[in-house]
């Protein structure tokens, strides 16, 4: 059993001398909407997008669990102007099997993004019912939120982006929010028994049987730059769904962050959470993924070291199996009912595997780094982020410099070099330079 402390015999010990960190900031085209408000306001001017409104229409807004930038500011406009075309809409998660897969823990997830009956002005309602739209070809059946497909019309709100475990011209949007999100646990497991590297086509085949059969409105899609801020909105008429969301995933993996290098020896993540990715860290970034799912992507990392999970994830570790290495406070955090109810809905239960667990964050680091083999400790190329969605800003270990200076059309170097900094009970100080510094714990 795993107690507070492990003890565990490693021949040499871990204090190693780790090359100096520098500060260093990607560099990517980032464009963006300072007025987020205005620019969903400005789609509900569009003549085809208003004409899917009438008044007195119960719309169902569905939401999902992934932490979108501006997220609650594009749902109130949306709610605004819904209300101002004279429908009555009504907030409801579709997140699959996400927090907990329980309606209390879908409607804590909302919360934490400021999603809330008094901050949107209309009701929320989070429940797991479904109701069973009709079946597939292959005899599948197809789910929905019972409330929402009772509803006179839905809209989602969605994030478009590259999906962590498929390519396909239509990934992780519109389309898999109407299908997996508002199918809650038993529409989303359905559909994962199929395999992911199936949803290329079962998702979209899934999508319009629910649009034959009931009033999907528009989505509402939001697509982020480089620098995780809103890039691009768009309310997407369901008719022009199948038509405009390509377009919107090509734009989305145009303007995608990476780690601008083709090998890493050890990466060090200081958290990840499903608000981060669905995946905990987005493998489009670690160029890491599931077992048995064929992924091609770089950088190729040797080790991954991740430190802690996100406060918004609410204990869900999905992804801690991509890991080596982690630390005991994440241990500590991890919520076992959560993360499997989403883990198994998926069908990829090494998303749940437990790595190799080191007392602190300092141990991690030195473990990850001992174990690179052919490299000797100050020469281990380290590459540290904030999370798979803040990789603007990174820190680089001294060795990489020649590389980072070679390029300087990717790279700009911020800092001086300067080692890790641990506190007494060897946790790391927080990164400087992420738009959103964390509070050191």
């Amino acid at each position: 059993m795993i107690g507070d402390k492990i003890e565990v015999n490693i021949a040499g010990g871990l204090e190693l001398p780790l090359p100096r960190m520098v500060h260093v900031r990607q560099k990517f085209a980032t464009p963006r909407i300072d007025d987020v408000a205005g620019a969903v306001a400005a789609q509900f001017q569009r003549p085809e997008v208003r004409a899917k409104v009438k008044p007195g229409m119960t719309i169902a807004v569905g939401c999902g669990s992934r932490g979108i930038a501006n997220i609650d500011k594009c749902v109130k406009q949306v709610i605004t102007d819904l209300k101002a075309l004279g429908a009555r809409p009504f907030i409801f998660p579709a997140m699959g099997s996400h927090g907990g897969a329980t309606a209390e823990g879908q409607r804590e997830v909302l919360e934490g993004y400021g999603i809330t009956e008094a901050t949107m002005g209309c009701p929320v309602h989070s429940q797991m019912d479904v109701v069973e739209l009709g079946k597939l070809p292959s005899g599948m059946p197809v789910y929905m939120d019972k409330l929402a497909a009772a509803a006179d019309g839905v809209v989602v709100v969605c994030r478009v982006k590259p999906h962590t475990n498929f390519r396909a011209p239509i990934e992780s949007g519109i389309v898999k929010m109407l299908t997996i999100g508002m199918g809650k646990i038993v529409g989303a497991t359905e559909l994962h028994t199929e395999g992911m590297d199936s949803f290329g086509r079962l998702l979209p085949d899934a999508a319009r049987l629910i649009m034959e059969k009931k009033n999907i409105l528009m989505g509402v899609a939001m697509v982020e730059n480089a620098a995780d801020e809103t890039a691009i909105i768009e309310a997407v008429p369901g008719d022009q769904i199948f038509v405009r969301e390509p377009d919107l995933q090509a734009k989305a993996k145009a303007m995608m962050a990476r780690l601008q290098f083709d090998e890493i020896d050890v990466l060090v993540v200081e958290r990840i959470g499903k608000n981060i990715s669905g995946s905990g860290m987005d493998p489009n970034v670690t160029g890491r993924n599931c077992r048995h799912t064929e992924w091609n992507m770089k950088p190729f990392v040797k080790k991954i070291a991740v430190l802690g999970l996100t406060p918004e994830t609410h204990g869900n570790a999905t992804g801690i199996g991509s890991a080596d290495v982690v630390t005991m406070r994440l241990y500590k955090e991890v919520d076992i009912p959560k993360t499997y109810a989403n883990v198994i809905t998926s069908t990829y239960l090494d998303g749940a595997a437990i790595p190799i667990i080191m007392n602190t964050d300092a141990d991690a680091i030195q473990l990850a780094a001992k174990t690179v083999v052919r490299v000797k400790p100050q020469d281990v190329k380290i590459v540290r982020i904030a999370n798979t969605l803040e990789i603007l800003d990174i820190q680089v270990s001294e060795p990489m410099l020649p590389y980072i200076k070679a390029h300087p059309e990717m790279f700009e170097i911020v800092g001086e070099p300067e080692p890790f900094k641990f506190d007494a009970k060897g946790v790391i100080y927080p990164m400087l330079g992420t738009h959103r510094e964390h509070a050191h714990a």
